[in-house]
């Protein structure tokens, strides 16, 4: 069981529940062909979205195998919604989960991705105790890729045509991480933090 006590800080992100104030803003996020290109699903109408936001208020932990958890991820400064961030418990036997995040496009390229995924990864492992923690995405999305491994997550997996996606056959990239690896860069981040004082 993983009750996150909210918001979540990073240095420059909050990590929360949604709210029904996050309706346009995520909306927003859900609709626009750039952001849905590399996901399962196509832009979503405002009627779709008032769903998803529903059951997402709904869905503040993890409480059993099989449920997901996505979290709004705000600027610190301001509150600004930037996108979203989720973890799924996929296994309890294994203690396995999976990481996922999806920006809104002006918000490519300054960080946010890492640091929204960073605390993701801390929620699992420190927080639901789990083994591994997978990250998957098309083959084609170069900048997803790009973040697991900056991450440090390894790269498993590149499954070939393995999915119908969006009426193509196309790859999927795998990348994981263990807790003991995860473990080990925390160490590494304290010590370089500890070197600069």
């Amino acid at each position: 069981m993983l009750q996150p006590d909210y918001p979540i800080e990073t240095k420059r992100l909050l990590l929360r529940a949604f709210v029904a104030g996050d309706l346009d803003a995520l909306h927003r996020l859900q609709s626009l062909p750039e952001v849905v290109r590399y996901l399962m699903w196509g832009p979503r109408s405002r009627a779709e979205v008032t769903d998803i936001l529903n059951d997402r208020i709904r869905r503040i932990g993890l409480a059993a195998e099989g449920d997901k958890l996505i979290l709004a991820v705000t600027l610190r400064d301001g509150g600004t919604l930037i996108g979203d961030a989720s973890l799924s418990w996929l296994s309890a036997r294994h203690r396995q989960g999976e990481i996922g995040f999806v920006p809104l496009p002006e918000y490519h390229g300054e960080g946010y991705g890492r640091e929204a995924a960073a605390a993701m990864l801390a929620l699992g492992f420190g927080g639901l105790r789990l083994h591994r923690i997978i990250g998957r995405c098309d083959a084609r999305n170069a900048a997803s890729a790009r973040l697991m491994e900056r991450l440090g997550m390894r790269r498993e997996a590149h499954l070939r045509e393995n999915e119908l996606f969006k009426g193509e056959w196309a790859d999927e990239l795998q990348c994981a991480m263990l807790a003991s690896e995860w473990r080990a860069r925390q160490g590494k981040t304290a010590r370089k933090s500890r070197d600069r004082i």
